[in-house]
């Protein structure tokens, strides 16, 4: 925007430049010439009085003395064919001032004649010839269009300068606020434009400021809400864990508290990561939290019949994922298999290291997804949606890709990038 407004203004110049300069070149030109003309016809016309009450012997020392001083030499062409002066053929400009008995200006190749007839002689019409060569009218031109031209560069440089600092104090608040936009979008909610510039980016200003303020205030009562929701969750759990202890069974009620325990964990997880500002990305062990989910889901999958294939990778394997948000995806990813295919399905975990950190495979034998759409809240199957978008954002907050392959089966792959800093 600043080059196209000095680019602007540059061009603007320059037409009203040349409107300017070109005329006035031409009225110098005119000048010149008519200054060097009016010279010549002056030293001309001092020679009339002379030519007709003198003869040939008392003119020629007047006209040679003339001829003395620079520039424009002087010929007088008497009737009877004597010429004094500067030595010079009868030009047809001469025979034609004689003829008519008036003054001529002519112009050739050379430069310019001015003639002047005198009349009154006794055997006719005398002529005064001046001639005015062509450097003479336009002597001292070239340095006056030299200086018009710098004169015009002078001017364009300025008003390019003054332009260009114009737009600079209009471009630099919209850079500002472009800083400021880059900033709430990479979450820092604080950042706040300084109005400055014209009015209207003023304005532009403000209004965005008011757009962080209720952007800070959605965020902070979606995160309280996301807590709120949570807590609530601990009531029950509490409920269900001493409801569990109570069980006659001491291996079944153990196994129920390990289950409500896990999932008090998750709240308590959920709790803490809705509550965080701005953490940086956590990082874990995949080949530990993925072997860990494996076999907690192994026991459920053995009461439903379901051959399960794990395949882990001896570790460690560090992600750039928190343990809690990688037990969370591989969650909602075996969730959907137990959800949505018969018992007896089979099922496959295969977790792999690779130069960028890991590759973790879910993949199931049931009839893959009866709908096209896998986006954060579509689903086909009346649940929620949000389980595949869960694996989705855990893959890409790593600094990795989420790929789901729908037939034959379900088929979902996470690429999951390392920690920073590591090589």
């Amino acid at each position: 925007m600043r080059k196209r407004l000095a680019v602007l203004v540059a061009a603007a110049m320059c037409l009203v430049l040349v409107a300017f300069l070109v005329p006035l070149a031409i009225l110098l030109r005119s000048v010149t010439a008519d200054r060097a003309v009016t010279a010549a016809t002056a030293k001309a016309q001092s020679l009339t009085s002379l030519v007709a009450t003198s003869d040939a012997a008392a003119l020629r020392p007047a006209v040679d003395q003339l001829n003395t001083t620079a520039g424009h030499p002087v010929t007088v062409f008497l009737p009877d064919g004597t010429v004094l002066g500067a030595p010079t053929p009868r030009t047809p400009g001469v025979t034609l001032a004689a003829a008519q008995g008036g003054s001529l200006t002519v112009d050739d190749a050379a430069g310019r004649e001015i003639l002047v007839a005198v009349q009154g002689l006794p055997r006719g019409t005398a002529v005064v010839r001046a001639f005015v060569d062509r450097a003479e009218l336009t002597r001292g031109l070239g340095s006056a269009w030299l200086v018009l031209a710098g004169l015009g560069l002078v001017l364009l440089a300025l008003g390019v300068v003054v332009a260009d600092r114009l737009a600079r104090s209009i471009v630099r608040p919209v850079h500002e606020l472009a800083a400021v936009s880059r900033r709430l979008a990479e979450g820092d909610l604080d950042a706040r434009a300084v109005p400055g510039g014209p009015g209207e980016v003023r304005s532009v200003a403000a209004a965005l400021n008011l757009l962080a303020a209720r952007i800070r205030d959605l965020v902070r009562q979606e995160r309280e809400a996301v807590a709120d929701i949570s807590h609530r969750l601990r009531t029950p759990l509490t409920v269900l864990r001493l409801d569990a202890e109570s069980l006659r069974d001491a291996g079944e009620a153990e196994r129920i508290t390990g289950h409500a325990e896990s999932l008090e964990r998750q709240v308590t997880a959920l709790i803490d990561q809705a509550r965080a500002r701005d953490s940086a990305p956590g990082s874990c062990d995949a080949a530990s939290v993925v072997g860990e989910r494996a076999e907690f889901w192994s026991v459920l999958a053995q009461d439903q019949d379901r051959a399960v294939t794990v395949e882990v990778a001896p570790g460690p394997l560090p992600v750039a994922a928190g343990p809690a948000e990688l037990a969370a995806c591989l969650d909602a990813l075996l969730g959907n298999v137990f959800a949505h295919t018969p018992e007896g399905t089979g099922y496959a975990i295969r977790l792999t290291g690779t130069s960028e950190g890991a590759r973790l495979e879910v993949s199931d034998e049931g009839p893959g997804f009866d709908f096209d759409d896998v986006s954060r809240g579509a689903s086909g199957a009346g649940s929620t949606g949000l389980g595949l978008d869960i694996a989705r954002q855990t893959a890409r907050a790593s600094g990795g890709t989420f790929t789901v392959t729908r037939e034959p089966g379900a088929r979902i792959v996470l690429e999951l990038g390392k920690p920073l800093g590591m090589p």
